[in-house]
């Protein structure tokens, strides 16, 4: 039912096919798991079919090592008319010690479609319940500004296009 589910967490244990050759799971599989679940979470929230439109501020902050329990949490922090803002936290647990160490965080963004080719959609309202709440809209709000200013200065780099001969 939309509107209802604001968060979804993903557990499993970091398998060999995930990691590089320096032995660590590799970012492109991180950003993959957090896609998934930023992905679950915003069909949840929004009960339309979703796409990815960005990923702002990604940290890969400790590595993940194979037998790790990994765990990835979206949770809803702001929404706009089609479009829902997610804080992606990706955690890793030596299981053998019982430590748990943040690996990778990031905001994603996704927009609801009325269908897979279709046009953005609306999707329900969030409203913040706690202080964490409000302080991570804030930073969506943040980051929103901050990418609006990001596209304008592409805009002015961004070469005319070739003429064609």
């Amino acid at each position: 039912m939309p509107g209802q589910q604001n968060e979804v967490t993903f557990r499993f244990l970091a398998q060999p096919t995930d990691v590089n050759f320096g032995g660590k799971v590799h970012g492109g599989m991180a950003m993959k798991w957090i896609d998934q679940a930023g992905y679950a979470c915003a069909v949840g929230w929004s009960g339309a079919y979703c796409v990815t439109v960005s990923v702002s501020g990604i940290q890969f902050i400790a590595p993940i090592l194979i037998g790790d329990l990994v765990t990835v949490r979206a949770r809803l922090i702001h929404t706009g008319t089609s479009s829902m803002h997610l804080a992606v936290d990706v955690l890793a647990q030596d299981l053998r010690k019982g430590e748990q160490r943040l690996a990778t965080s990031c905001v994603m963004v996704f927009v609801a479609l009325d269908s897979p080719d279709g046009k953005p959609t609306p999707v329900p309202r969030w409203e913040p319940q706690t202080d964490e709440d409000r302080r991570l809209q804030d930073y969506a709000r943040r980051l929103m500004a901050l990418s609006k200013t990001m596209e304008q200065q592409v805009a002015v780099l961004r070469p005319a296009a070739a003429p064609v001969i």
